[in-house]
């Protein structure tokens, strides 16, 4: 095991340089000048030539694009992402301070899509083309085609504003992250829904499912000690990814609802160009995505009996 993660963190560097080239090629696509956006954070509305010019040295932006492309990977392995221009504190620190937020908003979400969604797809699957199929795959659809912040208004307006339950922004109360993880779990239990009743569906065809039940185990057991421990594969596969993304900052949900985690502080600094801050966060999230999926990979040995540390049992 020691080995296969040391192979699989292996496997991540080259994957982790190519996201870190595309955070630090943000600053040189995006429009703008970001010496003259630091200066105006200063409260200096026309800078001069040589205001201009002594700032770009300061940044090392006169150097070549490789050589600061090398300056910054090496800082950002020592934990260094630079300073943001529009409040001056270091982007890790700024990023990390927020993260907790994202990730309590995160988690509940995914849980609450999960305890949603595995029970309805499962049932989905075992009564298929029955009521219950019929009304877990409308329900799954409306759930997907709903925009998160059309679902966002719509709640605020039930909950908030005709039933008078819960509050709509911050972070004060436990009531304060209901309405934006229940919208990011509608979202997240839809796709998963769906996800499950057709692994299941699968897996139910196969052999040793069969086997089980003309062994004469129990249904409950045949469905949930078997199906759907091998069918969680594939659901694990879609909930860490759906995790990834919500970690990096459900930024839509967060504005709308004032929640102060990642996303809406990354809205606030693409609203004020404040490039460092953009790299950083790229590059956060990108490591955040890439160690999920390792986490992910892992839980596959544990999951499916079949999955092997060099791949597939017979070779697949």
């Amino acid at each position: 095991m020691t080995r296969y993660i040391a192979r699989r963190l292996l496997y991540l560097v080259p994957v982790w340089l190519g996201i870190s080239l595309l955070a630090f090629s943000l600053a040189l696509l995006a429009p703008g000048d970001p010496v003259r956006s630091t200066l105006q954070a200063q409260g200096i509305d026309a800078p001069s030539a040589e205001q201009v010019q002594a700032l770009r040295r300061e940044l090392g932006l006169d150097d070549p694009g490789p050589v600061r492309y090398a300056k910054w990977v090496a800082d950002a392995v020592r934990g260094d992402l630079g300073e943001s221009i529009r409040t001056g504190e270091p982007v890790l620190r700024s990023l990390t301070d927020r993260f907790p937020r994202t990730a309590q908003l995160a988690l509940i979400a995914i849980v609450l899509g999960l305890v949603i969604a595995l029970p309805l797809g499962v049932l989905a699957a075992i009564f298929r083309e029955r009521a219950v199929d019929h009304v877990s795959r409308v329900g799954a659809l409306v759930g997907a085609s709903i925009p998160s912040f059309w679902l966002s208004y719509l709640l605020i307006i039930v909950f908030a504003v005709q039933l008078r339950l819960l509050p709509v922004a911050g972070s004060n109360t436990p009531q304060h992250v209901i309405l934006p993880a229940l919208t990011l779990a509608i979202g997240a239990a839809a796709g998963l829904t769906r996800l499950t009743r057709s692994a299941m569906l699968e897996e139910l065809t196969q052999e040793y499912v069969r086997t089980a039940r003309s062994k004469g185990l129990r249904e409950v057991v045949v469905l949930v000690r078997h199906a759907l421990r091998n069918a969680l594969v594939a659901i694990v596969t879609v909930t860490g990814i759906r995790l990834a993304g919500l970690l990096g900052g459900a930024v839509i949900v967060e504005t709308i609802f004032a929640w102060p985690g990642i996303g809406k502080y990354v809205v606030d600094s693409i609203s004020a160009r404040d490039y460092p801050t953009i790299q950083g966060f790229v590059l956060f999230a990108g490591t955040l995505v890439l160690l999920i999926n390792l986490a992910v990979d892992l839980m596959y040995v544990w999951l499916d009996p079949r999955v092997r540390l060099g791949g597939r049992a017979g070779g697949h």
